[in-house]
């Protein structure tokens, strides 16, 4: 694939974003140009991963055939009065930034192609889970481009602009859920009696390796679950406390409490009218 692109934000997704694109050779190094306030990190960037770098975002939008917004969502609206104007007519925008709509970047931009992403975490070792959703002017080549982008990091979905708050709350927030029940099994552990790196080294690997047998196979998790509660075992004793203290309920408060706050950061609209 041939396409010239920008990328405004070298924090970790625009470095994992950079990283996967080389190292699949998606895209030749030398076609892609970072920016960003922090110049040891796009120095640091172009160093390690041979790509250009650039000193300023409007640069990089006049040079950019696709631009990608690697930027915090409060940072959206001054970067894109920035390059406002300064895309070439073809020119296509990707946003990472969890609650910036389409239709706002749309709205500063003009009629160009928007692709919005929900990545995650793991996307940083390629074991992303992408979700992205298309703006009103968005051309089938652009999707395809941002799809091959987006492959090298992860897993790739498709869904509505409708669906991308609850995405946000669940896969976008979703890994430091797991870290969390790895702090509390560790915890647990500990409180039992276990050596605190032994705890630690049997939490990652009960997590690794439940995680890997969930992804790998096609049933539910539930069917997974119920495979290894033997009645009357250990792992019912437990579950028992889980289901008795309404663990479903409270991640389901947790996740409308992200979707809320992912709502809450599409605050474009005002900003850009202050």
């Amino acid at each position: 694939m041939k396409l010239r692109l920008g990328v405004v934000g070298a924090g970790n997704m625009g470095t994992a974003l950079v990283a996967g694109i080389v190292s699949s050779k998606a895209l030749a190094a030398r076609s892609i140009t970072v920016t960003d306030v922090d110049a040891r990190k796009w120095a640091l960037l172009g160093k390690k991963y041979a790509v250009r770098t650039a000193a300023d975002n409007q640069a990089v939008a006049r040079w950019a055939q696709a631009l990608v917004l690697c930027v915090k969502p409060q940072q959206v609206p001054e970067l894109l009065k920035e390059v406002g104007g300064l895309l070439s007519p073809d020119g296509w925008v990707m946003s990472v930034a969890a609650g910036i709509q389409t239709k706002q970047i749309e709205a500063v931009l003009g009629r160009v192609g928007v692709v919005r992403v929900m990545p995650n975490t793991p996307a940083l070792m390629g074991a992303g889970a992408l979700v992205y959703c298309l703006g009103r002017h968005a051309r089938r080549s652009q999707e395809i481009a941002a799809v091959t982008i987006l492959s090298t990091l992860g897993k790739v979905w498709k869904t509505t602009e409708s669906h991308m708050d609850a995405v946000t709350a669940l896969s976008g927030s979703g890994p430091a859920y797991v870290f969390y029940l790895a702090e509390c099994l560790v915890a647990a552990g500990t409180a039992l009696g276990l050596p605190a790196p032994l705890a630690d080294a049997l939490a990652r690997q009960t997590v690794w390796g439940a995680g890997r047998m969930l992804a790998e196979s096609s049933d539910p998790a539930g069917e997974l679950r119920r495979r290894v509660t033997s009645p009357g075992g250990t792992t019912e004793a437990a579950l028992k406390v889980l289901t008795g203290r309404a663990m479903d309920t409270l991640f389901k408060d947790a996740l409308a409490a992200a979707c809320r706050r992912s709502k809450e950061l599409s605050t474009l609209d005002k900003e850009m009218k202050t």
